[in-house]
């Protein structure tokens, strides 16, 4: 562990990021070879899983550790703030690409294949398009599940604002209370969500393979549901570090950055419900 600096703070000789770049290399060979049926693929994707498992485990709690030591200093702060934002940037990015996909999709690419034939005779441009030659499936409705689930990411995102001004109050029950909500709700939305995939596939005939509504709908809702996840352990690791007493109503930054993540997972899904599910 390095010592605070008033200026400049130096970390030690880190093995982690030479274990990330493994485990990553590890994870992604293992699922290019999954997908294509080839050799260990299994294997390799489950040890690259674990590898990164056990390091951010590992790094994390290493992080946390110095945190609550006080070894950073104000300049540790700044960049751990600057590396979220940008960390959020790109996620902003990554959404943006599929959100573009959609619109050009629907406004332009259908168009020009209905004008050319370039499928097969009688492909009429209108979204949803009726999938492979045809195939029928059954757009999802947004007044369902789709509602209840935004409804449920709405509350969430006031009961993270809730719990945070309880650790501003130092009011440590609020605190852990409304992490407790927040996880609950976010859980509720990955439920209610399995069960949608559920009836697309089994009752809608929405699958993949159903043309490009099937794929831009899997993909980004998918992504979202991802993110979904990531976010509700993220919310599970502060609610472990409340109970066990960290944080403090002037250094609490890594409950902000969750905070962050979570009002940003809470404005995709309102895009994905308007522009996916409504329009």
């Amino acid at each position: 562990m390095s010592a605070a600096h008033d200026h400049y703070y130096l970390p030690n000789p880190s093995p982690w990021p030479l274990i990330a770049s493994t485990g990553l290399f590890t994870l992604a060979l293992g699922t290019a070879l999954t997908i294509n049926d080839l050799g260990a693929g299994p294997w390799l994707l489950l040890v690259g899983a674990v590898i990164v498992a056990y390091m951010m485990t590992r790094w994390f709690g290493q992080v946390i550790a110095e945190s609550e030591g006080a070894a950073y200093n104000e300049q540790v702060d700044t960049s751990f703030r600057m590396g979220m934002a940008w960390f959020i940037f790109s996620e902003v990015m990554f959404f943006a690409a599929f959100f573009g996909a959609l619109f050009f999709e629907r406004h332009f690419s259908i168009h020009w294949i209905a004008e050319d034939h370039l499928l097969w005779p009688g492909f009429r441009a209108v979204w949803p398009t009726s999938g492979p030659k045809g195939a029928a499936f059954t757009p999802m409705n947004p007044w369902g599940i789709p509602a209840i689930n935004t409804l449920i990411l709405l509350t969430s995102g006031a009961t993270v604002t809730w719990a945070h001004w309880g650790l501003l109050k130092n009011n440590r029950a609020q605190l852990i209370v409304g992490l407790i909500l927040t996880i609950l709700l976010g859980i509720s939305f990955l439920t209610l969500q399995a069960h949608e995939y559920y009836l697309a596939y089994t009752h809608f005939g929405l699958t993949l393979k159903a043309g490009v509504y099937g794929a831009t709908f899997f993909m980004l809702t998918g992504f979202h549901g991802l993110h979904v996840t990531i976010g509700t352990i993220m919310l599970i690791v502060m609610l472990i570090r409340s109970i066990k007493g960290h944080f403090r109503p002037d250094h609490h930054f890594a409950f902000e950055a969750v905070s962050w993540y979570w009002h940003f997972v809470d404005v995709v899904w309102l895009a994905l419900f308007i522009l996916v599910y409504w329009l």
